[in-house]
C-alpha cells in the first residue's frame, strides 16, 4: 500500500502522464488492474482521451470511474443496494410533505415554509449534511451548546426536517449521498481494488465521504496515485488562505494525514516540469501568463503579445459580434477548427440567447454546456396550468397558460376569441361551470339591431363551443383529483387527463418534426421531458401515494418535483463551439479560448452566500467540530484557482473582452483581470468599439454573407450621407446586388434604412368610401382630428379598438354619472319639482333609489360584481347626491333654469344637425349631445348657458379654443342661439359655457373649522369654470349672493361692484359673437383637412400636454421624434389678449 502525487502546475502534463503511464503498464503485459477516478463531468472526457491514447482496448484493461459510477459498480458486485432509489425530485416531494406535516412544530421556518424555493434549499443543506457525514446526533449534541437562541432554534428546525427524512427515506428509499455511505460500508468486500494501481485526477478537493471512500481504496489497492495542480515545495507546506494553490494544498495535507494514520507508505512524487510547460512551447507569452496571473510578487512581459487580446466592447451584443468575426478569422485564416474553440463567460444566462443569435448569424456552430430548467417547457406549464384551474377556480391566468401551450387541438383564432370574450365579460369560477349556455353582451353592440343580432348569434354558437371543448376534459380532471383523493388516486388522475387530451401522441409528434427539421437537441429535450413528467409522478405514488391531500398541495408538490429537474442535450455536432460557464467549463484540448463578460462582478463572479446556513452559521458549527460547504470568503479563494484553470485551458490563443455597459445601458468596470493581464503585458493593445464600430481593418468585417450583410447595410447608412463609403464596401455592395439571394433583402432594407415614419392616402378619392359619402361626425371627433389626424384616422376611419377588458374605466364611470342625472332631471319632472324645491336630503334619497334602479335592470352590470366595485357605487352615490344638491344651490341663487337635459344635435335629435358647408361645396353634418341648456329671459331678451357636466378635470382655456382642442360648448352656444334668433322675436344672447364638475373632493382644513367653513370650501373647489358674458347684471342673475370671488362661477368683483379681470373668465357680448364665426371657420377647416386625406402623425404639443396623453394607438403610430418625418405640431403659447386678436384676425380674414 503507498500513495504517490504528481505534482505540476496548469497545463503541466499530468493527465497526460496518468495515461502514458497507464499506457505503458498494459503495453508490458502488467497484469494488475488499473482504475482511473475522475470527477463525474469530466468521465466522458476521459474515456475519449483514453481511447485517443490507448486505443479502445484500454477501456477492457483500465476502469475510468466517478465517485457515483463506483458505488454502483461495487453494489452490483457484492449488493446492498435493495432499497428503492429516489432522485432529488422524489426527495423534494417527500420533504414537502414532511415540513407541511410538521409545520406548527417549526419555530424559525414556521411562516417561510411554503415559500417559492424553500424545500429546494432545504434539500440542498440536508445532502450537504449527508456528504459530509453529518448525522441527527452531531447537530443535536451542537445545538446543546450554542448560545444564540435564533440559530439554535433554526437547527432544531433542521434537525427535525432531517431527522424525519431520514427515518422515512431508511425505511424504503436510498438517494444519491446514501449510495456513497453504502459504498463506504461495502468497499471492505470487493474484490475492484485488489492489487490494483489507481490513479486519481482532475480533483482539486474532496468530501468527506469522498475521503472515506479514499481512504479504504488506499487501504486495498496495491498503490494510489494523486494529481495535484501545484507546485511541489516539499515540507515546506504554505497555509496561507491567500495562496493560489491553498485549496489544493489543504488537500494534499487530509491525504497525506490519512495515509499517515493508516501506516500507508508515501512514495517520491512526481514533479512534472512546468517552465515551459509542455502545454504552452512556443507560445511564451501564456506560459508567462499561467506563471504569473496570480504571483506576488511578479515579472512583466516585455514583448507584444501576439496570442493574447483584450477587447473593449460598447454593450454584450457587439461584444459577441467581434467574438464571432474573430472565431470566424481564425478558422479561415489560423486553420483553427470549432471543435478547437470555447468561450466562456461568469454570467451565461446573460450572455447565452445573445451567443446563440449572433453565433447563428455568422454560421458558426455552437454548443452552450448547460443544464436547462423546465419549468417553461410546454408540457411542464401544461400540466401545472391545467391542476391550477381546479385549484384556483378557473381563473383567467391558469386557464390561458393552459391553452396557449401549442398542445391542444384547438386553433388558436379559436383560443383570441374565447379570450377576447372572457376578458370583456369577467368570466372566472363558476361562469365557466354553469350548464347555461354563455349569453353575456359582446363587443358588437354598437350594430344595427337585426344585424347585431345574427352576428351576435353566430359568434355565441362559436364561443359556446369552444367553451365546451375546453372544460370537457378539465371537468372530468377535476372529478378524479378533487376532493379527498389519494396521492397515487390524484396521478391517475393527471395520467388519464394527458392521454385524453392526446398529450403522449402531440409529444412524439413534436419529436419526430424535430428529428425531421435535425434539430436533435430539442427533439432529446422533449424525449426527457416526457420520462420526467412520468418519472415524477411514479415519485409521487412511492413517497406520498397512500396520503390523503388537497389539490392545492398536489399542485405545490407537482412543482417542487419538476423543480429539481434539469436537461442535459449531448452536444448534437463533433465540430462546434463549446459555450461554457467559467465555473463548471469541462477540460479537454481547447486551443483557443474566449473569455466574455470580463467585467468587475461577472469574472470573477461575486459570491453570495445562499441556502439556509449563512456564512456566519457555517462559522459557528465549525468552531463546534462541524464541518460544512466553505463559506464564501473561502470559496473566494476555490474560485480563484478555479479562474486560474480556465485562463489556462487554451493552449494556442486567448482572448478576453468585456462591455462598456449591461443591458440598461449603466456603465460596467473591467475586471481585476483586465487590468491584471495590463500590468503583466505592458506592450498589450487594447481593441475597442465604443469610440467607432468601424474597423481599422475594414476587411476584418467581411465574414460570412449573414454578418457581412449588416456589416454593409450599417456601412452605408453611416457613411451614404457623407459620400464617404469604402470601395471594400462598394465592392460587396455589387456582390450582394448579383447574388439572387440576396438582391431583394438588400433592396428590402434599404428601403427600410431610409425610412420615413409618414403617413398619407395615396388615392384622396378613397377618402370618401372610408368615411362615406356624406360625413356625419361629432364636434368632439373634430377636437380629436385637432389633436392628432391619425390618430383620429385609426380611431374614426380604420375603427381600431381597444381589447375590452372586464373593468370599470373613467368613461365608464362618467356615463353612468350622465346617466343618473339625467334620470334625476326627469324624476324632478314627474313629480312636478324644480331644483329650487329639493334638500340634501331628498336629493340623498333619490339618487340612491336611482343607481338601484338602474344596476337592478343590468344584473350582470360590473357594478353589482364585487365588494369593491359596490364600495365604488357607494362613492359614486356620493359624489352625485353632492352634485345634484350643488345644482340646486346654484339654481337657487340666481335666475337660470334648466330647460333642457342630454339635448342632443343630430338627425333624430331636438335640433337639427350642425350643417358645415365647404370651399368644395360639400356639405358635412355635425352631430353632438350637451348635457344642460338653462335660459334667463329678462327685459325681453333670451340668456343662454351651457353646462357640461365633467368627471374629471377640464379647465377652460381660450387657447385650447384657438387651437381647436375646446370647441364644443361654443358650436353647441352657437346652434342655439341661431335657433332662437330665429324663433324668438327678441334678442337670444350668449351667457356663457360652463363645466360643472362631479367629485366629492377633499379639502385642506384645520381642526377648529366649523362645518359652515368647509362646506363653503368645497364649494369653491366644485366652482364651476368656463367663459361668462361681462354684463355685471347677468353674472348676478347667475350668483345673487357674490362678494368677492363666487362660489358658483368664474368670476370675482371687486369692492365696488365691477368685475375684477385679473380674476375672472368673461368675455363681452361681440367677443362672443366673434367665437362664434370663429368656431364656425374651425369645423370648416378641420372637416376639409379630413377630407382631403390629412392622416399625419402630427401630435400637438401645448405647454406640458400633448396628443399622445393618454393615446392609445401609440403602438401602431411608432410616433418617435428621433425619425425623420416626426414631429411634434407646436401650439405656440400666447397670452389672452393675442389669443384674441388671432381670432379677430382669422374671423376679418374670411
Amino acid at each position: 500500500m503507498s500513495i504517490k502525487f504528481i505534482y505540476g502546475r496548469s497545463g503541466s502534463g499530468k493527465s497526460y502522464y496518468c495515461l502514458n503511464s497507464i499506457k505503458r503498464k498494459i503495453e508490458k503485459g502488467n497484469l494488475n488492474s488499473n482504475i482511473l477516478i475522475v470527477p463525474e463531468q469530466f468521465s466522458f472526457q476521459t474515456e475519449k482521451n483514453m481511447i485517443e491514447s490507448i486505443g479502445h482496448h484500454g477501456l477492457l484493461k483500465c476502469k475510468v470511474f466517478s465517485f457515483k459510477r463506483l458505488a454502483n459498480a461495487v453494489l452490483n458486485e457484492v449488493g446492498g443496494g435493495v432499497r428503492k432509489h429516489i432522485n432529488d425530485s422524489g426527495k423534494n416531494i417527500l420533504l414537502y410533505k414532511i415540513i407541511s406535516e410538521n409545520r406548527e412544530k417549526l419555530k424559525v421556518f414556521k411562516k417561510g415554509w411554503s415559500k417559492q424555493g424553500f424545500v429546494s434549499n432545504m434539500g440542498s443543506t440536508i445532502k450537504e449534511l449527508k456528504k459530509f457525514n453529518i448525522k441527527e446526533e452531531d447537530l443535536k449534541e451542537s445545538i446543546d451548546r450554542i448560545e444564540n437562541p435564533t440559530f439554535k432554534s433554526k437547527l432544531e428546525d433542521i434537525m427535525l426536517i432531517f431527522s424525519e427524512f431520514q427515518n422515512r427515506l431508511s425505511k424504503n428509499y436510498i438517494d444519491d449521498e446514501d449510495e456513497l455511505t453504502i459504498l463506504i460500508n461495502n468497499l471492505e468486500k470487493s474484490s475492484i481494488f485488489d492489487g490494483a494501481e489507481v490513479w486519481v485526477d482532475e480533483f482539486s478537493s474532496f468530501t468527506p465521504q469522498e475521503y472515506k471512500i479514499l481512504e479504504k481504496i488506499m487501504k486495498r489497492a496495491k498503490k494510489v496515485n494523486f494529481t495535484l495542480c501545484m507546485d511541489f515545495v516539499g515540507d515546506k507546506i504554505k497555509t496561507e488562505s491567500t495562496d493560489l494553490f491553498f485549496p489544493i494544498k489543504v488537500t494534499e495535507q487530509k491525504l497525506l494525514e490519512i495515509a499517515k494514520n493508516n501506516n500507508i507508505s508515501y512514495e517520491k512524487p512526481v514533479v512534472l516540469n512546468s517552465n515551459p510547460c509542455r502545454k504552452f512551447k512556443g507560445r511564451s507569452e501564456l506560459q508567462h501568463m499561467e506563471h504569473n496571473l496570480f504571483s506576488y510578487p511578479y515579472s512583466q512581459y516585455n514583448y507584444k503579445p501576439q496570442n493574447i487580446k483584450l477587447f473593449k466592447a460598447l454593450n454584450k451584443y457587439s461584444e459577441i459580434e467581434n467574438v464571432a468575426s474573430d472565431i470566424v478569422r481564425i478558422c479561415r485564416d489560423k486553420g483553427f477548427r470549432f471543435k478547437d474553440i470555447a468561450v466562456v463567460t461568469g454570467d451565461l444566462d446573460g450572455y447565452q440567447s445573445i451567443i446563440k443569435a449572433v453565433f447563428n448569424e455568422y454560421n458558426i456552430p455552437c454548443f452552450i454546456d448547460k443544464k436547462r430548467d423546465i419549468d417553461d417547457n410546454p408540457i411542464i406549464v401544461l400540466i401545472i396550468s391545467a391542476v391550477e384551474i381546479i385549484s384556483k377556480n378557473w381563473s383567467y391566468e391558469s386557464v390561458f397558460r393552459y391553452l396557449k401551450t401549442g398542445l391542444l387541438d384547438i386553433e388558436n383564432e379559436d383560443i383570441d376569441v374565447l379570450e377576447n370574450y372572457v376578458l370583456e365579460n369577467g368570466i372566472k369560477g363558476n361562469k365557466w361551470l354553469m350548464e347555461d349556455k354563455w349569453e353575456f353582451n359582446t363587443s358588437y353592440s354598437a350594430m344595427e339591431d337585426k344585424a347585431y343580432e345574427d352576428i351576435k348569434n353566430q359568434l355565441l354558437d362559436r364561443i359556446n363551443t369552444i367553451r365546451d371543448r375546453v372544460r370537457t376534459p378539465l371537468i372530468k380532471l377535476a372529478s378524479s383529483i378533487k376532493g379527498r383523493k389519494s396521492g397515487r388516486e390524484k396521478c391517475e388522475g393527471l395520467y388519464n387527463f394527458l392521454c385524453d387530451i392526446n398529450i403522449p401522441e402531440k409529444v412524439e409528434e413534436i419529436i419526430r418534426n424535430f428529428r425531421e427539421e435535425s434539430r436533435l437537441d430539442k427533439a432529446n429535450e422533449y424525449n426527457q421531458i416526457w420520462n420526467i413528467v412520468v418519472d415524477t409522478m411514479d415519485q409521487v405514488v412511492d413517497t406520498i401515494g397512500d396520503d390523503v391531500f388537497s389539490i392545492d398541495t398536489f399542485g405545490k408538490v407537482l412543482v417542487s418535483g419538476f423543480k429539481q429537474y434539469k436537461i442535459g442535450v449531448i452536444p448534437p455536432s463533433l465540430d462546434q463551439v463549446l459555450v461554457g460557464d467559467i465555473l463548471r467549463i469541462r477540460s479537454h484540448d481547447i486551443k483557443a479560448l474566449y473569455i466574455v463578460g470580463a467585467s468587475d462582478g461577472v469574472f470573477p463572479p461575486s459570491i453570495t452566500s445562499d441556502g439556509i446556513f449563512t456564512d456566519g452559521d457555517r462559522e459557528e458549527l465549525l468552531n463546534r467540530g462541524i464541518e460544512l460547504r466553505s463559506s464564501s470568503r473561502y470559496r473566494a479563494f476555490e474560485e480563484q484557482f478555479i479562474i486560474y484553470k480556465a485562463l489556462t485551458l487554451a493552449d494556442r490563443y486567448l482572448r478576453i473582452s468585456y462591455p462598456m455597459g449591461d443591458d440598461s445601458g449603466k456603465t460596467m468596470r473591467p475586471s481585476i483581470i483586465v487590468s491584471r493581464l495590463k500590468k503583466l503585458f505592458l506592450k498589450i493593445e487594447e481593441e475597442s468599439d465604443v469610440v467607432s464600430k468601424q474597423s481599422s481593418n475594414e476587411i476584418d468585417l467581411v465574414s460570412v454573407p449573414s454578418s457581412t450583410f449588416n456589416k454593409l447595410i450599417e456601412n452605408i447608412t453611416v457613411n451614404s450621407a457623407k459620400n464617404n463609403i469604402d470601395p471594400l464596401w462598394i465592392d460587396v455592395y455589387s456582390w450582394y446586388c448579383k447574388d439572387k439571394k440576396w438582391n431583394s433583402k438588400l433592396e428590402k432594407v434599404l428601403q427600410g434604412a431610409y425610412y420615413t415614419n409618414e403617413m398619407e392616402i395615396a388615392d384622396t378619392k378613397k377618402v370618401r368610401k372610408l368615411y362615406g359619402k356624406h360625413l356625419n361626425v361629432s364636434v368632439s371627433r373634430l377636437e380629436k382630428f385637432a389633436q392628432c389626424p391619425f390618430a383620429y384616422f385609426v380611431q374614426y376611419g380604420l375603427k381600431a379598438k381597444e381589447r375590452k377588458i372586464y373593468n370599470l374605466t373613467p368613461p365608464d364611470i362618467g356615463s353612468f354619472m350622465h346617466n343618473i342625472l339625467q334620470n334625476f332631471s326627469v324624476k324632478l319632472k314627474e313629480q312636478n319639482l324644480t331644483w329650487s324645491d329639493v334638500d340634501k336630503k331628498w336629493c340623498k334619497e333619490n339618487t340612491e333609489e336611482i343607481v338601484r334602479e338602474i344596476l337592478s335592470e343590468r344584473p350582470n352590470s360590473i357594478l353589482n360584481s364585487s365588494k369593491r366595485y359596490k364600495h365604488i357605487t357607494s362613492r359614486i352615490e356620493r359624489v352625485l347626491t353632492r352634485a345634484s344638491y350643488l345644482i340646486s344651490e346654484h339654481i337657487k341663487k340666481g335666475k337660470f333654469t334648466p330647460k333642457g337635459y342630454e339635448v342632443s344635435f343630430g338627425k333624430d335629435g331636438y335640433y337639427p344637425p350642425i350643417s358645415v358647408e365647404l370651399h368644395s361645396g360639400e356639405e358635412v353634418n355635425l352631430s353632438g349631445r350637451v348635457d344642460r341648456i338653462d335660459i334667463m329671459e329678462k327685459d325681453g331678451k333670451e340668456y343662454i348657458r351651457v353646462i357640461d357636466y365633467k368627471s374629471g378635470s377640464k379647465e377652460f382655456d381660450i387657447s385650447d379654443v384657438y387651437y381647436g382642442l375646446q370647441i364644443q360648448l361654443l358650436v353647441y352656444l352657437d346652434v342655439i342661439l341661431s335657433e332662437l334668433e330665429e324663433k324668438f322675436d327678441g334678442d337670444a344672447l350668449p351667457a356663457g359655457i360652463l363645466y360643472f364638475k362631479l367629485d366629492d373632493p377633499i379639502v385642506m382644513g384645520t381642526e377648529d373649522m366649523s362645518y359652515e367653513e368647509i362646506e363653503t370650501r368645497i364649494k369653491k373647489s366644485l366652482k364651476m369654470n368656463g367663459l361668462i358674458l361681462d354684463d355685471i347684471d347677468v353674472i348676478k342673475d347667475m350668483d345673487s349672493s357674490i362678494s368677492g370671488s363666487s362660489e358658483i362661477i368664474p368670476v370675482s368683483v371687486k369692492k365696488n361692484g365691477e368685475v375684477s379681470y385679473s380674476r375672472s373668465s368673461v368675455a363681452k357680448e361681440e367677443q362672443f359673437q366673434m367665437l362664434r364665426k370663429y368656431v364656425r371657420v374651425t369645423m370648416e377647416r378641420l372637416c376639409e383637412r379630413i377630407l382631403e386625406g390629412d392622416i399625419e402623425i402630427s401630435p400637438y404639443m401645448y405647454k406640458s400636454r400633448s396628443g399622445c396623453d393618454f393615446c392609445i394607438y401609440s403602438p401602431i403610430c411608432q410616433f418617435d421624434t428621433l425619425i425623420k418625418g416626426n414631429s411634434y405640431n407646436i401650439f405656440k403659447k400666447k397670452n389672452i389678449e393675442e389669443v384674441w386678436r388671432d381670432i379677430e384676425s382669422t374671423v376679418s380674414d374670411e
